[in-house]
């Protein structure tokens, strides 16, 4: 994996802090109560790595994921992850609905994946627009899945993916709610990330 330095992963922390605040300015149009998002802790993984910190975290919950594909200069895809119980109670927060209606499923996932949506095209659009470079985006899915299931059958564990894991706090009503941001590069696409980022860094110290 490319080695990543202290300023390389600043900038990126920034960028994607500035995404979640755009997104977090979204929200809060579709609800009363204030909505705050931030990333207090952004990591770089590789496989067996990203394996220890999410099952440590994750193990025996059931997740509510959305994902979004992107291709361009730099290529992958993202992935907005909650418990689902976190995730029930977001919705229960945007909607109004309580959170044990019968009809929540089918709320909910119509909801996360609009949220979902939101939040990744917020962070990838911040890195686009940012770094001056041109991305296109599939449309969002919607699944659920364990950890182990989401590991064992969704991503390529090689030594040519790079892992960036954003740990996002939803701050709605005094009522914290955590999810997690994972951002995965092809290793190609992760050293091209790097070199622009060190092209604006450069820019930035001659202006």
């Amino acid at each position: 994996m490319p080695l990543i330095t202290e300023e390389q992963l600043d900038a990126l922390q920034e960028f994607i802090n500035i995404g979640v605040g755009r997104a977090a300015g979204m929200l809060n149009e579709m609800v009363e109560s204030p909505i705050f998002l931030n990333v207090p802790v952004l990591k770089v993984f590789t496989t067996e790595a990203l394996k220890r910190e999410v099952v440590a975290r994750f193990s025996n919950h059931c997740l509510s994921i959305v994902r979004l594909n992107f291709s361009g200069v730099f290529s992958g895809s993202a992935e907005l992850v909650f418990p689902t119980e976190s995730a029930s109670a977001l919705v229960s927060l945007l909607t109004g609905e309580d959170r044990n209606s019968p009809d929540l499923d089918e709320v909910k996932i119509g909801t996360l994946t609009e949220v979902g949506n939101i939040v990744i095209n917020g962070v990838l659009g911040s890195i686009s627009n940012l770094l001056k470079q041109q991305m296109d985006y599939m449309l969002p899915i919607y699944f659920e899945d364990t950890i182990e299931g989401l590991l064992n059958s969704s991503y390529s564990f090689d030594a040519d993916t790079v892992f960036l894991l954003a740990q996002t706090k939803f701050e709605i009503k005094q009522l914290e709610i955590m999810g997690e941001i994972i951002l995965i590069f092809e290793m190609s696409s992760f050293g091209e990330l790097l070199g622009r980022i060190d092209e604006e860094l450069s820019l930035l110290s001659q202006s």
